[in-house]
C-alpha cells in the first residue's frame, strides 16, 4: 500500500445518512486518498465532500462509482480487493434489516478477510481506522500464501 490509499465506502440503505456525517466530520482525510463507493452512497458521499470543502477540493478530485450494492456494487467490491485495488473497506452495514444481497455482503466480507484489507463495519472502528498513524504512511499487509490450498489433489 502507497502513503495515499484507496479507500471504498459502502453503507446500507439505514446507515447513508451515518456515513455521510462521517463523511463531513472527516473530509480532510478523505480527500489526500482516493474513493471508491457504491452506487447511491458514491453519490451522497460526493455531494457531501464537495459541500464541506469547497475551496478545498483538489481539481482532480472524484469517486470511482461502482454498481448499487443489490446490483452488483458489492461483487466489484469484492473482485477489486482480489485485484489490488482497493486498501480498506469503510463498510456501515445495517445488521437490523434482512437484505436481498446478504450473500454478497458475507463474500464482501469474506474476501476483505482473505486478503487482509482493514475492514470498518461501524462508526467506531471507522474512527480508529481513519485516526491510524498508519493511514498516512506506506504499509504493506501480509497475506497468506494459498499455493498449498490451489495445488492440493481433489479427490
Amino acid at each position: 500500500m502507497h502513503e495515499s490509499k484507496t479507500i471504498a465506502l459502502v453503507a446500507h440503505d439505514n446507515m447513508k445518512q451515518d456515513l455521510v456525517e462521517w463523511t463531513e466530520y472527516n473530509y480532510h482525510t478523505l480527500l489526500r486518498h482516493r474513493l471508491i463507493c457504491t452506487g447511491t452512497t458514491g453519490r451522497l458521499v460526493d455531494e457531501a465532500i464537495r459541500a464541506k470543502a469547497k475551496d478545498e477540493l483538489p481539481r482532480d478530485f472524484g469517486i470511482e462509482l461502482f454498481k448499487s450494492g443489490p446490483l452488483g456494487g458489492d461483487q466489484q467490491l469484492g473482485a477489486a480487493i482480489a485485484e489490488g485495488r482497493i486498501d480498506c473497506v469503510i463498510f456501515f452495514w445495517d445488521p437490523m434489516s434482512p437484505h436481498p444481497h446478504d450473500v454478497d455482503v458475507k463474500a464482501l466480507l469474506r474476501i476483505a478477510v482473505l486478503y487482509n484489507i482493514p475492514m470498518a463495519c461501524n462508526r467506531a472502528t471507522a474512527d480508529f481506522l481513519i485516526s491510524s498513524s498508519i493511514l498516512d504512511k506506506a504499509y504493506e499487509p501480509v497475506v497468506k500464501d494459498f499455493t498449498s490450498y490451489i495445488q492440493r489433489a481433489i479427490p
